[in-house]
């Protein structure tokens, strides 16, 4: 029940949260059959993870019902709890279906990467945000409605991204699942600082993800384009 996180290069001073939730949501799996499929996910980030050491995920085999699998894991460093989660997990059933129609945006096709949005403006960005962005990237994200970094203009709390791997990944839905976790952390707080017209790039914000919650309704595959359709409806 206990399952040990490798952590990739970074200069980084805190863990990506993106990789904490996706490493936990793979640990938990690997201790429900394979038949039963996550299909929630509820978490908390209690501590900065430290990007210089493992981190240990110990999961508690909650219950395993006829229909449902639960499990909680808690990701431990230095001794501490930095991150505890929920999982549900669900045999594939029928049931009724319904969902809100796909925003109509224009598909990934000619839209720009962030790097490339960047890149004629690299003069003006600090060095260590430079060496960020020209580092190789598993995940490609594109944004429908792309903003001005260095401008303090404010637009709706709305963003439009489409995103998928680099790369091919194999056919196993869990891992698929893993890394839409991983990604699912990226931009969110950037949404709900658009109408506020500030940016990360300004280096005059401290800014820190604190709960996340998915919810799994239908298979996908994220090596081919996702539609990431966000909104924030109020900040405080």
């Amino acid at each position: 029940n206990i399952f040990r996180g490798r952590q990739a290069e970074t200069t980084n001073q805190r863990v990506f949260g993106g990789q904490v939730i996706a490493q936990a949501l793979v640990a938990a799996t690997r201790t429900v059959e394979k038949e039963r499929i996550a299909h929630s996910l509820h978490a908390y980030f209690i501590l900065p993870g430290d990007p210089k050491i493992p981190i240990l995920y110990e999961v508690d085999r909650i219950r395993d019902g006829k229909s449902f699998t639960t499990r909680r894991v808690v990701a431990i460093q230095h001794g501490h709890a930095i991150f505890s989660a929920s999982v549900s997990y669900q045999l594939k059933e029928e049931g009724v279906e319904h969902q809100s129609a796909m925003p109509p945006v224009p598909g990934p096709d000619g839209l720009k990467t962030e790097r490339e949005i960047l890149a004629k403006d690299l003069d003006k960005l600090p060095p260590d945000f430079v060496k960020w962005l020209e580092r190789p990237r598993p995940i490609e994200v594109r944004s429908v409605d792309p903003r001005n970094f260095f401008t303090d203009e404010k637009l709706p709390p709305v963003q439009h991204l489409w995103m998928k791997t680099t790369a091919p990944l194999p056919d196993d839905p869990t891992i698929h699942q893993a890394v839409m976790a991983y990604a699912s952390d990226m931009s969110l707080l950037g949404t709900g600082l658009r109408p506020h017209g500030l940016s990360w790039i300004k280096g005059n914000l401290q800014a820190a993800s604190l709960d996340h919650a998915m919810w799994f309704h239908h298979d996908f595959r994220i090596d081919d384009w996702l539609l990431y359709a966000q909104d924030s409806p109020s900040a405080s």
